[in-house]
């Protein structure tokens, strides 16, 4: 079961294709706005929620994974539970710690029997290879 657990290569891809995909959406996000004449603070306000702190937990908590994680076939399950999806509470907490750390989250890594970065081990999640 221990060979199912993620390293670090596909988790860092996986984060840098999020965080490409983020751009992107900001991007278009922008020039879509910018097709109006008057756009108000509340609306950029929401955007700016959903695409920078709430992709990743809505999905994860949802869907069990990003896009990024999707592309690498890789997921988030709980690490008392491999069938489940961890919940939305957990999903932001381990999305803050990963944003608040940064890479410098990742470095327990290799240390670890699960291959848990330090906001697994915050957010009792594990990252699983989804094709075995």
């Amino acid at each position: 079961m221990s060979d199912r657990y993620t390293s670090l290569f596909p988790r860092v891809k996986a984060a840098f294709l999020d965080a490409v995909l983020m751009i992107l959406f900001m991007y278009v996000s922008s020039e879509l706005l910018a097709e109006f004449e008057t756009v108000p603070n509340y609306v950029r306000v929401i955007l700016f929620v959903f695409i920078v702190i709430l992709y990743e937990p809505l999905l994860v908590s949802l869907w069990g994974k990003t896009l990024g994680h999707h592309k690498m076939d890789i997921c988030v399950r709980k690490e008392e539970n491999l069938n489940q999806k961890i919940g939305f509470p957990n999903a932001l907490l381990r999305y803050t710690i990963k944003l608040l750390l940064g890479w410098l989250s990742f470095i327990t890594i290799t240390n670890s029997d699960k291959h848990q970065a330090i906001h697994d081990r915050m957010a009792k999640s594990v990252m699983l290879r989804e094709n075995e």
